[in-house]
């Protein structure tokens, strides 16, 4: 059975996977759980004495498609974390488009205007969970609904962080005594220094290009590669992960994968000073003259025949004969 729901968050080709739980965008993974175990008990067959089978098959692909996906994405740290930072992202976007925006329940339109909207938000949503799974027809209306509250919350959230309030208006006083002026040889008084741009929030790719860092710098390589691989698929030509990556091959004595991924860094930022230092010792150790910085292998082709020049050649000069 093919569930869509286009209204709330899902216009945006976005799961909401927040609205198929029926808990707050900013639950803790400890409500999570506790909500998610309430659904499972309430969707699966063995707790459906009393339905037809219909309805049984009905619930548990709710539980297959839906419920347990949306848990597996909330309940771990990081996926967590990027999806939050999405929907920060999502929130913003929204604020923009707020005039063209279409509502189709008073709920979410109360939201809108209501200056305490986070106290009825998170009001309707403890409401809105305690029935959500009763009837199983109804199921994917009640989630639309749920992500339309989610939407303008989304929204609202965004503009309270965006509104900075203005700094209030000095009064001029008026005075019948003249005011003694300003002798001219005094300078005058500097003007204030201005407010410190607000930190950067890190992208996702830069998220997992500092933990991978951090691995490397633990020789952790394995987990490091898989951080910049999952880096690699959201910005394939972020010429900064193809040199990360590199290195971690290198270390690894991949040479091949190693050289394929500094070209390519080279090829998207012809000044990388990692790929620049280390690419002409590479080719070196494996007998090449250094070429322009052309890839002439697949990625997946070097990792079935990793380099085997063991602890001679680069890593007996450079890393100490030690295979990482």
């Amino acid at each position: 059975m093919s569930f869509k729901i286009d209204r709330g968050l899902f216009k945006y080709d976005f799961i909401d996977h927040h609205a198929i739980l029926c808990v707050p965008v900013d639950a803790d993974v400890k409500e999570i759980r506790k909500r998610y175990l309430q659904i499972a008990r309430r969707l699966h067959p063995d707790s459906r004495f009393t339905e037809s089978d219909e309805q049984k098959q009905l619930g548990n692909e709710f539980l297959s498609k839906l419920v347990n996906p949306a848990y597996e994405k909330l309940a771990g740290d990081r996926t967590r974390t990027e999806y939050i930072l999405i929907l920060s992202q999502i929130g913003k976007r929204l604020l923009q488009e707020s005039a063209s925006l279409t509502l189709t329940t008073d709920l979410a339109k109360e939201l809108v205007q209501s200056p305490n909207f986070e106290h009825i938000y998170k009001s309707a949503i403890a409401k809105l969970a305690q029935s959500q799974y009763d009837s199983l027809d109804q199921v994917q209306q009640v989630i639309a609904q749920i992500s339309e509250l989610n939407l303008v919350y989304l929204m609202r959230s965004a503009s309270k962080t965006s509104a900075a309030p203005p700094p209030p208006a000095q009064p001029k006083v008026q005075s019948d005594t003249p005011q003694p002026s300003t002798p001219k040889n005094t300078l005058p008084e500097p003007a204030p220094a201005p407010a410190p741009a607000p930190p950067k929030e890190d992208t996702v790719v830069e998220q997992y290009v500092r933990r991978a860092q951090s691995l490397i710098d633990k020789n952790q390589f394995a987990q490091a590669k898989v951080e910049l691989q999952d880096a690699l698929k959201l910005e394939p030509k972020n010429s900064r992960c193809h040199s990360l990556i590199a290195m971690v091959y290198l270390r690894q004595n991949q040479l091949k994968m190693a050289k394929i991924h500094f070209e390519n860094a080279l090829k998207l930022n012809p000044s990388d000073e990692m790929a620049l230092q280390w690419k002409p010792k590479i080719d070196k150790a494996l007998g090449q003259q250094p070429s322009d910085h052309k890839v002439t292998s697949s990625a997946n082709n070097g990792d079935k025949q990793p380099d085997k020049s063991g602890s001679g050649g680069l890593f007996g000069g450079l890393f100490g004969g030690k295979k990482k």
